[in-house]
This record gives structure tokens, sequence and C-alpha cells, in this order.
């Protein structure tokens, strides 16, 4: 004859599966929960770190390496990348084959969960004007959600005959789609050589290292009316052990001014 288990057995033993799955419960989901920040606490936590750095962070930037905490109380403000243009590859594992980035999620729930205001990016590489679109529908659908403050377009590569075209159809279908505040990346360099234009941008990010140690050099050699600055890819902030993007708003620009203009306006 079968012998009846006693309920209570069967209780202690549903109680223990049920703590062991919270003791295994991943730090960091695969679908973190959106939050909508406190915009007066944002902002008076990004204006009493004013004078810290600017991040720009991507799945190259593993969560599971990061000390939110700690990183967040030693920047004033982060970009996160939230499409990588290209597919992925196995050299280029932090995107989906989409190119969707495979951190971003995570990356902007710890910041905005610690009140750090978020701004967004996508790396450009599309090979036609459909493919900028795609993309660029993709980056918005993506992004959106989460309410960052700018999107930005990362202008790096020649992906097509024509990169100004493809990066005013990628421009254009990101403002058609709803996006306010859209900024571009790009160096001086390329921007010349490829006649890229920047007029129907609101806002511009130029890199320019000098020596890249780590520190800031100099300012761009331009006459280019731009607003923020990424002098370093060998940045150290607390926080996160490896090397950081570093970014300032530009000397020539009224820093509350401006840090206001891409950061706290949604």
């Amino acid at each position: 004859m079968r012998k009846q288990i006693h309920p209570a057995i069967i209780f202690s033993l549903f109680g223990i599966f049920i703590a062991i799955l919270l003791l295994n419960k991943p730090s960091f989901e695969d679908h973190p929960i959106k939050i909508k920040p406190n915009a007066l606490q944002v902002e008076t936590q990004a204006l009493h770190n004013l004078d810290k750095p600017i991040i720009d962070v991507s799945g190259w930037e593993r969560p599971e390496e990061i000390n939110y905490d700690t990183l967040s109380q030693n920047i004033s403000g982060v970009i996160v990348r939230v499409h990588n243009g290209a597919q992925h590859t196995e050299a280029n594992d932090a995107a989906f084959i989409n190119g969707v980035d495979k951190a971003y999620k995570n990356h902007i729930a710890e910041f905005q969960k610690r009140n750090v205001p978020v701004g967004v990016y996508a790396y450009v590489a599309g090979k036609s004007k459909e493919d900028m679109e795609k993309a660029a529908e993709v980056f918005y659908n993506a992004a959106s959600p989460y309410n960052p403050s700018y999107y930005w377009l990362d202008v790096e590569e020649k992906t097509m005959s024509d990169m100004n075209e493809g990066v005013e159809a990628f421009r254009a279908k990101l403002a058609a789609l709803g996006a306010k505040n859209i900024g571009i990346y790009v160096g001086v360099y390329f921007m010349q050589e490829h006649s890229i234009n920047t007029d129907k941008f609101s806002a511009i990010w130029i890199p320019s290292y000098g020596t890249d140690s780590g520190y800031f050099e100099t300012k761009p050699n331009t006459d280019l009316d731009y607003d923020l600055h990424q002098y370093t890819s060998k940045g150290r902030i607390a926080g996160f052990e490896h090397h950081l993007d570093i970014n300032l708003i530009s000397t020539t620009k009224e820093k509350e001014e401006t840090f206001r203009k891409l950061f706290l306006r949604p």
C-alpha cells in the first residue's frame, strides 16, 4: 500500500524550493523593470556632481563588473549605447544579431535607479538609406521607453558611398518617430573628409584625445560650435576597474546651461 505523505512535509519541501530560487536569483535581470526617475532628484544630484565626468558605456562594460553605487557617485551623467549598427560577430559579442546592445537595459535601469541622468547612442553603420532608417527604428523602439534626455548618432565609419545622405536618413527617421533631441558624435577629420553636415543636429559631441593619457590635455582643434568633448578612452573612475571613455562639457560653453540641455530636458 502507498504511504501517504504528511502535508507538513510537502509544505516544508515547497518552502525550501522557493528559498533556493530566491537565493539564486541573478543580480541583473534580462528584462529590468523600467522606472521613471524623479526629475527633481535627478536634477539635484546632477548639479551637485556637475564638476564630475560624463561617461559613455556599452555592452563592453559588463554590468557584473560595475559597482553602480560607487560609479554613480563619481559621475554627473552617462550616455548608454543601445544599438551597435553592425551585426553580431565572434569578435563583437557585446550586441545581439539585430545590433541591439546586450547590456543597455541593465545599464540604463541601474543608473536611472541611482538618479544619474541618461542619454543614449547608436553606432551608425547602415549600408544604404533603408538600412539607416531600419536601424534608427530599432534604436528608437529600444530606447524610447526609458525616456532618455538625448539620442546620439555615433558616426565613425564609412559604410556607404554618401555617408552624409545615410546619416541624414538616420536622423530624419529618428525625428519622425518622435525623438526630440538628436545629437551627433563625429571626429573633425571624418566629418570633413566625408562632408558630414551637422546643421540639423541640436548638439555636437567631438572625440579628441591628444595622447589618450587618461587625462584632459587639450580641447579639439575646430571652429565648430560643439557641446561635448570626449577627451580620453583610457579614463579611470572608482566603481569600474577597467578603462572608460570620459567626456566633459565644451570649455567654450557655460557648463550648467549646456549640461541642462544635454541631460536635464526630456
